[in-house]
């Protein structure tokens, strides 16, 4: 397993959300919550525990853990993976590229 699937696999999307947002359950391991990337009054964004994606019927947007923190926080792969590992306590290759 590479070093971004590991990220991955140790930071559930659901609880990485919710620090941001408000997650509704709307069943058996799916949420929803208002998206904050476009204004609305009912929710769109759908997350799925299951899958770990999330998307948003509203504006289109979706993705994984690191598209989330990427577009609420406006900031490129590698300082998401950064992020994402320092909070699952893992320790990156340092030098190696890695794309996503």
């Amino acid at each position: 397993m590479d070093e971004k699937e590991l990220v991955r696999d140790r930071n559930d999307i659901v609880d990485i959300i919710r620090e941001y947002l408000e997650l509704k359950n709307a069943g058996s391991q799916s949420y929803k919550a208002l998206c904050p990337f476009h204004h609305e009054k009912t929710p769109s964004l759908h997350v799925s525990q299951e899958k770990q994606i999330w998307h948003c019927f509203g504006c289109g947007k979706g993705g994984d853990v690191f598209a989330f923190l990427m577009e609420m926080q406006g900031v490129d792969f590698r300082e998401a993976l950064e992020q994402l590992a320092r909070k699952a306590g893992i320790e990156l290759t340092r030098g190696k590229t890695l794309q996503n």
